[in-house]
């Protein structure tokens, strides 16, 4: 990766995955999100939500808000899989400083109460940010609803944001879920990102990594292809930049074209794979195998009655090697995109 970074005159990669606040960038719906968020949290709201498609980069902001906010609160965010209440309150103390040698709901509870009572008297507030919420059960969730009891006759002493996908709406719009839906007064969204904005993404995280942009780094044509196909989503962008760039290298473009997006992409296209033709290689292999049993146990049988017998669901379970890479791809598909981490095919490259 080293020589990548060499070969385009940057400091360190501008498209990785960890959610570094350095290269935060805030779109339109980002800073209202952010805006939305904060304001509630200072005005003691209680109960947020913040909404966005896989990718758009809800922990990101998150993180942006709750260190925005640290010196004045006690910060939580939890995201690990919380299978129930008492991962929930375990998750919370734990991450608040506070040791949990008993596991009883009723004691955690107790706990949690003198703490916040404590903090309140400090004149600190205590914001608790839940990541990916939309896979809590609806168990955990009622008693992230019974953590909005913890309150004075004036003020709450916790402010709870529930970030997760789509699904987390739906889950809270559910019938069963009334009592916690009421509590909610913000909700915030986060939409893709326009092409002008997915372009300002990728000059953002150059300019951020050291790039001295004395040549365009991507065509106006790659630019365009990439911010068609990430359709806004600023994982996808990175992915397809991280891609393009490795492609880059070898193929020693400084200034990576439109050519060399489309190859990433097609490198990355499930649906382009010859799997029709696979499957027929394998019932050659098998039919293969079974000629050669025949045969020796002094049978034979015409091969193309083993080719065109029925495949079971055994004979078709292998894996098809497409091309030789120099790291795998790994293949994820997000609201209909395909998203890619990686290294770089060295596929038509000879």
């Amino acid at each position: 990766m080293r020589i990548v970074l060499n070969y385009y005159g940057l400091r360190e990669q501008p498209f990785g995955e960890t959610p570094d606040p350095r290269f935060t960038y805030l779109a339109g719906t980002h800073r209202e999100a952010l805006a939305s968020l904060t304001s509630g949290v200072l005005a003691g709201r209680g109960f947020m939500t913040l909404i966005a498609k896989p990718g758009m980069g809800k922990t990101t902001l998150l993180f942006h808000l709750l260190r925005s906010l640290q010196n004045s609160a006690s910060t939580v965010f939890l995201f690990q899989t919380l299978r129930s209440p008492q991962d929930l309150l375990r998750g919370l103390l734990e991450d608040l400083g506070i040791e949990t040698p008993v596991s009883d709901l009723v004691q955690m509870h107790s706990t949690l109460n003198q703490f916040l009572l404590q903090q309140s008297r400090k004149g600190k507030r205590v914001i608790v940010a839940i990541d990916e919420a939309q896979n809590l059960d609806a168990s955990v969730l009622e008693v992230v609803r019974m953590l909005s009891n913890f309150e004075t006759s004036r003020q709450k002493l916790m402010q709870i944001i529930l970030a997760g996908q789509p699904q987390l709406a739906c889950k809270l719009a559910s019938p069963e879920l009334m009592q916690l839906r009421q509590r909610i007064s913000i909700v915030s969204r986060i939409k893709t990102l326009t092409t002008e904005e997915s372009l300002l993404y990728i000059v953002h995280r150059l300019r951020v990594a050291g790039y001295a942009f004395e040549q365009p780094l991507f065509t106006q044509r790659a630019l365009r292809l990439i911010a068609q196909r990430a359709a806004g989503i600023p994982r996808n962008i990175s992915a397809l930049c991280f891609n393009a760039m490795s492609l880059g290298c070898v193929l020693n473009q400084k200034t990576i074209a439109e050519e060399v997006i489309g190859e990433v992409l097609s490198d990355a296209d499930l649906s382009a794979l010859d799997l029709d033709g696979a499957r027929a290689d394998v019932s050659e292999i098998h039919a293969r195998d079974a000629a050669r049993a025949e045969e020796e146990a002094g049978e034979t049988t015409d091969l193309r009655d083993v080719r065109t017998a029925p495949q079971s669901a055994e004979n078709t379970q292998r894996n098809i090697p497409v091309n030789q890479d120099r790291e795998s791809f790994f293949f994820r598909h997000a609201a209909g995109k395909v998203k890619l981490q990686g290294g770089v095919s060295r596929r038509n490259l000879r």
